[in-house]
């Protein structure tokens, strides 16, 4: 089961991005936990997740979570998919960077 994180400003503008993204890794039976986090959180709740994915408007931190989570993929949400609340897209991007 892969451990996905989303980080944002205060953990809660991912909270509808998570449930479409919980609901496409359903519907392609890809087994995964998925969370979102105020990104001031990112040590305690990336350090053993498989990949850690940052909110558009907190995407200038990226430098700091990939140091803060040195054993994780890091990466932005593409603004396209955050902004059309597209879990199915983030969900087969993240699986392509896992190579899952």
């Amino acid at each position: 089961m892969r451990k996905i994180v989303l980080l944002c400003a205060a953990g809660m503008s991912t909270s509808m991005l998570v449930t479409k993204m919980k609901k496409a890794a359903e519907e392609l039976g890809y087994e995964c936990d998925i969370n979102a986090y105020p990104v001031a959180e990112a040590k305690t709740r990336g350090e053993d997740a498989d990949i850690v994915l940052l909110g558009p408007q907190v995407r200038f931190n990226l430098s700091k979570v990939q140091k803060e989570c040195p054993n994780c993929v890091v990466e932005a949400i593409d603004m396209a998919a955050y902004g059309t609340m597209d879990g199915a897209k983030v969900i087969k991007h993240v699986k392509e960077v896992l190579g899952d």
